[in-house]
């Protein structure tokens, strides 16, 4: 079957066109009826729908581009099945309290939902591009490829599983102030984040074996290579944008100010890697030094009472709890904002 040709060799345009369309559809439907339960489920088919046009349209199906299609499509579904199923549950998306009557606020969260898509998927659409598939590919099961798919196994069984975790433990702890420390939350405080990142660059390091074994060359190797702004662009907004700044010191601030559990929830943060899973023994003794380079935990993400905390807000009581040991300069995490704000990073704009 001869490849499609829409646009570029190598499907940015068409597969930008086709987002925009069809995210400006499910936008549409959203605010005309105010509905809240079709967003994340958008944004997770859109990538389905975007791997199978250009798997289709590249005319060359070798194991390799099926491979990633196939993992960008069982990320994706996975994901907004579970987003769908949880906004099913709790009724409606909290982030939209303050945009769902307002036009452009809200449709700048689409906006961004699209760029989102469109450059998360960007190793998947250069390698069914017909600028890559016209040069003969080398057999599936390279080292590359081998490693690749145990990283993207790894990431995706930390991510489903710990959703299902941090889901159940909220069920059953409804307003308990208990602290969620369960399964691979024990080894890290967001384990669905450092899974999410740990996928994207798997499908990245699949993507890119033509290129890294010599079996692509001109602009096809350089824009292979270029696809890592789709797994860089996730991280940065996980990192810096949407996800732990929205999630570490504004949830400690919060509980810090109700009194909810302070001293538990410190504790947490002291014996917790924020993002990479280490053994929480060890990180308890880790220098700071280290935890606030090579694991992570800058300083935009911590919690200073003495600094952040609005002290007419806190109770008496709890505000001498917090003063001194571990909670005097602390980490925030998710436990404490809306469970809508916790996997798709398209939440920038909530």
């Amino acid at each position: 079957m001869a490849e499609i040709r829409v646009l570029d060799d190598y499907y940015l345009a068409i597969t930008l066109l086709i987002t925009i369309a069809y995210q400006l559809f499910f936008f549409s439907i959203a605010f005309s009826l105010k509905f809240d339960k079709l967003t994340d489920f958008a944004g997770g088919t859109n990538f389905t729908v975007l791997a199978i046009i250009t798997l289709a349209f590249s005319g060359h199906h070798n194991a390799r581009q099926i491979v990633v299609s196939l993992f960008i499509m069982l990320w994706a579904l996975r994901l907004s099945g579970f987003l769908l199923f949880r906004i099913l549950r709790t009724g409606k998306d909290d982030r939209f309290d303050d945009k769902r009557d307002k036009f452009f606020p809200f449709l700048g969260f689409w906006i961004f939902q699209m760029l989102w898509v469109w450059t998360v998927s960007l190793p998947v659409t250069v390698l069914n591009s017909p600028n890559v598939t016209q040069y003969a590919q080398h057999r599936f099961g390279t080292g590359r490829d081998i490693a690749g798919v145990i990283l993207f196994a790894i990431g995706f069984v930390m991510e489903s599983v710990s959703d299902v975790q941090k889901f159940r433990f909220r069920t059953q702890h409804k307003d308990s102030g208990a602290v969620c420390d369960v399964g691979f939350f024990k080894w890290t405080r967001h384990p669905n984040y450092f899974g999410e990142i740990v996928i994207q660059f798997s499908i990245y390091m699949i993507a890119t074996s033509p290129a890294a074994d010599g079996y692509v060359g001109g602009g096809a190797y350089r824009a292979l290579y270029a696809t890592i702004l789709g797994p860089l662009f996730l991280t940065i907004l996980l990192m810096f944008v949407s996800g732990l700044p929205l999630q570490e010191r504004p949830g400690a601030k919060k509980r810090y100010e109700k009194g909810d559990n302070w001293n538990g929830y410190a504790t947490y943060l002291h014996r917790t890697s924020i993002l990479i899973p280490f053994p929480p023994q060890l990180y308890a003794r880790m220098p700071v030094f280290l935890k606030r380079t090579l694991f992570l935990e800058f300083p935009i993400y911590v919690f200073d009472p003495a600094k952040h905390a609005d002290h007419g807000k806190v109770q008496q009581p709890q505000a001498e709890e917090g003063r001194g040991g571990v909670s005097g300069s602390v980490r925030a995490s998710e436990d404490h904002l809306g469970e809508e704000e916790e996997n798709n990073p398209s939440s920038v704009l909530s």
